[in-house]
């Protein structure tokens, strides 16, 4: 690791996020040694929460919204600053400013800041009673009284993780959804119109309404209350539930005129995590987590990326904890991202990461029989794995994405398709 500026030990340090990022954060720190000041600061007023219940088991009432608090071992020497968001960042005077006008001195500061829902693109129509987005734990408690009631029709407007989630949740509920995205098929964004067309098969058989290649321009109402939505090409659509579900939002406002490297797209970090200034120069009082740092991975031949995945959030947190804590790193950050999501009856899960793939192949199982493997390629090389019902299988293929091992794979594997698949362009927009 290159030299960086000598400094006595930190005695205090502050962490903006009391998600998943800041509490692992913070544990890491405790388990490194830092027995000085360690103050937390979140805009919810809850403590720590895991996420993925929220949009499958909140939804579908088997367990309360404020059973999701996450496990931990950390004591009462941590000082919770809860309900109150960071509205500024003045690194020389090494000061937090928070949204009630109170100050925060720190020598090392955890920027695990993470993201928000992105909203309705009209503001007046966000604020139409029944119009839901999903992502905090009292979002997922509304909805769910919501759902209790039993709604005519749920309009889901957007079809990645969460939006899919949803709308699998309505049908378990036996509550009528259309699903509604610009895209062909369900994920492809993500996974491709190959494998987002399976997927897409899979809803649609469950009696998911489909409506893709075509948008909400706006949403009819009457009292104050959403009553459809209207589509590009004028065609309306009934509803008394919608749920927005148009991804994440950094939140990385509170980081204006601090001269820290910081757009829409996340803190830029170095292969440490230690956060960029304008220049591109490291500070090294300050590290970033989670959903909201964007870093270079070393897989993906140093292109930046920021993932908003639970394990990498665990995994970079407790990383960043131990260098803010001023344990040397032995090599920089560099953890394959995985993922998982339940979508209809299906387990899905992957590693690696599929944007820019240019091709996919299913080298495992069946797609017919709704469990495969799927391999994603670019160059010749492998850069992401996804499994269907199969993650027995993943671990394989994992090391194959880990060492960029030459793509197709040439070698015999069990389960396979009798007949080998065409590989096909997986048809990202």
């Amino acid at each position: 690791m290159p030299d960086r500026p000598s400094e006595p030990p930190p005695e205090r340090i502050v962490i903006v996020g009391a998600g998943l990022a800041g509490l692992r954060g913070a544990e890491a720190l405790r388990a490194a040694g830092f027995q000085g000041t360690l103050t937390i600061v979140g805009d919810e007023p809850h403590r720590p929460y895991d996420r993925p219940p929220l949009s499958k088991h909140v939804l579908l009432g088997l367990v309360p919204a404020e059973a999701s608090r996450l496990p931990s071992e950390l004591d009462d020497t941590v000082t919770w600053r809860l309900g109150i968001g960071a509205r500024s960042l003045d690194r020389v005077a090494r000061q937090l400013h928070l949204a009630d006008g109170q100050s925060l001195e720190y020598d090392r500061l955890l920027v695990a800041s993470g993201t928000r829902a992105r909203p309705w693109i009209h503001d007046d129509e966000a604020r139409l009673g029944n119009v839901f987005t999903i992502r905090t734990r009292d979002d997922a408690a509304l909805l769910r009284l919501a759902l209790a009631k039993r709604p005519q029709r749920v309009l889901v407007i957007g079809a990645g993780f969460i939006g899919c989630e949803v709308a699998s949740v309505c049908r378990e509920l036996d509550i009528p959804v259309a699903l509604i995205d610009p895209s062909p098929a369900p994920l492809t964004r993500v996974l491709g119109a190959t494998i987002g067309k399976l997927i897409g098969e899979v809803h649609k058989s469950r009696g998911v309404e489909m409506h893709f290649g075509t948008e909400v321009t706006h949403l009819d109402h009457r009292d104050g209350r959403v009553t459809g939505a209207v589509f590009a090409d004028g065609e309306r659509l009934s509803a008394d539930v919608v749920v927005v579900a148009l991804g994440a939002v950094r939140n990385v406002e509170w980081l204006a005129g601090s001269g820290l490297s910081a757009d829409e797209g996340g803190v830029d970090c170095d292969e440490h995590g230690f956060v960029l200034d304008e220049l591109g120069n490291p500070d090294h009082t300050i590290a970033a987590a989670g959903d909201v740092a964007r870093f270079p991975h070393p897989l993906y031949g140093g292109r930046r990326v920021a993932l908003e995945h639970w394990g990498h959030a665990v995994a970079q947190a407790e990383y960043a904890g131990r260098l803010l804590a001023g344990v040397e790193p032995v090599a920089p950050y560099a953890a394959v991202p995985n993922f998982w999501s339940t979508q209809g009856d299906m387990v899905v899960k992957s590693v690696g990461l599929t944007d820019g793939a240019d091709a996919v192949a299913i080298v495992q199982g069946d797609p017919a029989e709704r469990r495969f493997i799927a391999l994603y390629g670019r160059a010749g090389r492998c850069i992401a794995a996804l499994s269907v019902d199969s993650a027995r299988w993943l671990p394989a293929y994992a090391e194959k994405v880990a060492t960029a091992a030459p793509f197709p794979p040439v070698e015999a594997t069990t389960d396979r398709p009798l007949r080998e698949p065409e590989i096909q362009d997986p048809g990202f927009a």
